[in-house]
């Protein structure tokens, strides 16, 4: 069993804010995939099904980012799971909007969500990091992750939601390389090839006139070309 968590926080105020994509991206996995309707347990909203050959369960912690790993230990206490069963999806300011990274262990880098998981969970579960881009301060953050996606941001979020859905059988199954290769697909699909350039056509035949010096056998061989 793996189980898959979504960070963000709870409640319709924050729902298109740049720092839940990780709910939004759980979500997209669950409509796509056919999983159980999302129904209250472990202090968050969890929802289940298959991803492949593997049972999954997702989670999106209800209590608010800075304590997500409460809710995060619960699930892997009750399932009877390691760190190494769990990825977390997660927003990335030091990533470019729309660009991904799957990642075993590390720090935290001071995001509230992953030092949470960190104090009760330990270091050792997988990341997916989400790029939302950097606001260019220090100062400019916390407003920034806050605030809602803007309306130009919608093509390139659907195009990632729609591909970490399309690779999440392989994220289940462990094969991390298919999984962001499928990502990359919707990113930037492959252009369709090129249309062979026409054939160039033999120049016309002029019509045989009364003045034609060519012989009988000539006009008859240009007939047929």
């Amino acid at each position: 069993m793996k189980l898959f968590v979504g960070l963000g926080n709870p409640g319709a105020k924050y729902a298109h804010n740049r720092h839940n994509i990780g709910f939004m991206a759980v979500d997209r996995i669950a409509e796509d995939h056919g999983f159980s309707p999302w129904r209250a347990k472990f202090q968050g909203l969890m929802s289940e099904g298959r991803l492949g050959r593997e049972k999954v369960v997702l989670l999106k912690p209800e209590t608010f980012m800075n304590r997500s790993g409460q809710c995060v230990g619960q699930a892997m206490r009750f399932f009877k799971l390691t760190p190494a069963d769990v990825t977390v999806f997660h927003d990335e300011l030091d990533l470019a909007p729309g660009k991904i990274r799957l990642k075993q262990g590390g720090g935290h880098a001071g995001h509230n969500g992953l030092r949470s998981l960190h104090d009760h969970i330990g270091p050792d579960y997988a990341r997916v990091r989400l790029g939302i881009g950097h606001p260019g301060h220090k100062d400019k953050v916390a407003a920034y992750v806050l605030s809602d996606f803007a309306k130009a941001d919608a093509g390139w979020l659907d195009d990632l939601l729609r591909g970490i859905s399309d690779g999440a059988v392989y994220l289940a199954e462990g094969n991390g390389a298919k999984f962001t290769n499928a990502v990359a697909l919707r990113m930037a699909p492959p252009e369709p090839a090129a249309k062979p350039a026409p054939a160039a056509k033999a120049p016309p035949v002029p019509p045989a006139t009364e003045d034609d010096p060519r012989s009988p056998l000539k006009k008859l061989v240009d007939k047929f070309r």
